[in-house]
């Protein structure tokens, strides 16, 4: 597809995990993506991974929370490509820890990132999508929404995320552009794996154990939500709007 056929794709936290995935599976459905993380070194990978299998990739450097950042990465974005069509906001973080045991710090980090982020970078993209006369915006929220011991931030957060889904799919609706959410259970990714040393488990053994207690008997894999997130991104979810999807194995 040449530049103005291809579909443009911004994912963030796309340097690895659910954001990595995403971003190759969008660019494998012929997407052009702009792998979007902290630091252009962190994007290496993915965009390298999509290269090698003949697709379009950059890497842009965005501190999601900061809106001089996000502002200036959807500029370059729309000057490499040409347009914006679709927005994964993926980028997330995690500062895990009981009520008083949590800092103000801890607090706003996840805050910041989640749903500061969300509100930004949804902001940047609807301009250029308005423009075009549609678009779609994806969420990553998570089954944490629902409450998870030693999660408040987090959870606070991704609450909060199906909030403005709904809301933003309101507002947006007119101009064409269609903003959902999905809602992962557990993924295996870094991050998980993170959150199991910190309970001094050990990541192999805490998957297993945690997919016992899961309907499918497995946990899931940054693809199972990289499909969920093309599906959302593609032409058999053009009337699919404001809609949070659980991708969580039935998890209970």
């Amino acid at each position: 597809m040449d530049r103005e056929q291809s579909l443009v794709a911004v994912v963030t936290g796309a340097g690895r995990g659910i954001g990595a995935a995403t971003a190759r599976r969008l660019a494998a459905d012929g997407a052009a993506v702009a792998v979007v993380d902290r630091g252009v070194p962190e994007t290496h990978d993915t965009v390298g991974l999509i290269e090698a299998a003949g697709g379009r990739a950059i890497g842009v450097a965005c501190d999601v929370a900061a809106a001089d950042q996000v502002e200036a990465a959807f500029a370059r974005v729309v000057d490499v490509f040409g347009r914006i069509d679709v927005l994964v906001n993926n980028a997330g973080v995690i500062r895990d820890n009981l009520l008083f045991m949590m800092t103000e710090q801890d607090w706003d980090t996840v805050l910041r990132v989640h749903l500061r982020g969300t509100f930004l970078c949804t902001r940047a993209a609807q301009r250029h999508m308005a423009r075009r006369g549609g678009g779609r915006i994806v969420n990553l929220s998570s089954i944490a929404a629902r409450g998870n011991r030693g999660q408040a931030n987090y959870s606070t957060a991704k609450a909060a995320v199906q909030g403005l889904t709904r809301t933003f799919a309101a507002e947006l609706g007119p101009q064409g552009i269609t903003v959902n959410a999905i809602a992962p259970g557990f993924i295996a990714t870094p991050m998980t794996d993170e959150t199991a040393r910190r309970m001094g488990r050990d990541p192999d053994e805490f998957r297993h154990d945690t997919a016992a207690r899961v309907p499918l008997r497995r946990v899931g894999s940054p693809d199972d939500i990289a499909g969920v997130v093309a599906f959302l991104a593609g032409p058999d979810a053009a009337y699919v709007t404001g809609q949070t999807i659980h991708v969580d194995g039935g998890h209970p």
